[in-house]
């Protein structure tokens, strides 16, 4: 029975010989994190897909639809859009990800993007290389759909899921209500990191104006650093809150309106945080950069009163080498012990003035 090719040794020939290999169709299931419908704030039994549920919604009109995706590609989350009838501008900037916070109306969906944070546990912020890590969510709200994409591996929405599901009366507010309960999860974390690192910012703070600590410039940087990524995803994002508290939208009922208000009192918090945290930095900064002049002045007054008491014997030392047979004393017996007496008499003089004066 004759062998048959390996797809490594068909790729290998030319191109005459050459198989194309398609790549495997990956179904939707795989990125779908999960499907829920909603009906009077309960959650209906059964698995259901994005076309079932959303027909499901319709046919009882009422309910609405909630689809988490996580990093899904453009073939997989076009069905989607299909189905609910999403922008392709939006889907695009849902596939790319590494948006700003923003908020955007399209015909009668808005798309919502937040990102989110986590702390990157260290030993200490004096040696941490990471201490901020960011994702993505993109949220789609329709009349009777929310639809949530995910980047990132650290912002999951099961837990929050399994809360809301134990919540009808507040699910009964509608899709809306997932997307002020996400909000309000995204900026719960936002406040949980900027604690987290406060206490960071303080024990560098503790060892920057320690005595010979050894904090250098280039540490305090890289948590500036790490504060101007979490600014990033925090500051753009008061606008997008403040219109969703504001009626931005007739999607937004009035009861919901309401909690976005909290939500953006607990974001300027976090801004007035975050702001402050820089400026502290940058004081760090300073006092750093201060604290290593300091030291180099004195390094160099000490290197200056060493070379001032080092050049007396060199000076007699060369005086007396010279080739001259009238010097002083020269062929005085006493001569060489005075001249290692004197030299002994002006060094030990001139630590004392060094000493005295702070350089040495």
């Amino acid at each position: 029975m004759p062998a048959i090719p390996s797809l490594g040794g068909l790729r290998g020939r030319g191109n005459k010989g050459t198989v194309p290999v398609r790549p495997v169709p990956v179904p939707l299931s795989a990125y779908v994190v999960d499907c829920a419908v909603y009906v009077a704030g309960e959650r209906l039994p059964g698995r259901w897909t994005h076309s079932e549920a959303i027909k499901e919604v319709r046919k009882r009109h009422e309910g609405f639809v909630w689809i988490g995706l996580h990093e899904p590609d453009a073939q997989q989350i076009q069905g989607v859009a299909d189905t609910f009838g999403l922008h392709e501008l939006a889907v695009e900037d849902a596939l790319e990800a590494h948006q700003r916070p923003k908020l955007e109306r399209y015909d009668d969906t808005l798309f919502l993007v937040v990102k989110t944070v986590r702390y990157v546990e260290h030993e200490s912020p004096t040696t941490a290389n990471e201490i901020v890590e960011t994702g993505e969510l993109m949220v789609f709200l329709g009349r009777d759909f929310v639809i949530t994409v995910r980047h990132g591996n650290h912002s999951g929405l099961a837990r929050l899921r399994r809360e809301l599901d134990e919540d009808p009366e507040r699910l009964q507010l509608g899709p809306s209500a997932v997307v002020h309960a996400i909000a309000d999860h995204v900026v719960d974390h936002y406040l949980d990191v900027t604690g987290r690192i406060e206490n960071d910012i303080d024990v560098m703070e503790a060892q920057v104006f320690a005595p010979r600590s050894q904090v250098s410039a280039e540490q305090i940087y890289l948590m500036k650093r790490e504060v101007l990524e979490l600014r990033r995803a925090v500051m753009p994002l008061a606008t997008p809150i403040q219109r969703l508290a504001e009626g931005y939208t007739r999607l937004v009922p009035d009861d919901v309106r309401s909690y976005f208000r909290d939500v953006a009192d607990h974001l300027t918090t976090v801004s007035e945080r975050v702001a402050a945290f820089d400026e502290l930095l940058s004081t760090l900064v300073d006092a750093t950069v201060a604290k290593i002049s300091l030291q180099q002045n004195t390094d160099m007054r000490k290197i200056t009163s060493w070379a001032a008491i080092i050049t007396v014997p060199t000076m007699i030392a060369g005086i007396y080498g010279m080739n001259f047979d009238y010097l002083p004393e020269l062929h005085w017996k006493f001569g060489y012990p005075l001249v290692i007496t004197v030299i002994l008499a002006i060094c030990l003089l001139l630590y004392r003035i060094f000493r005295k004066n702070g350089w040495l």
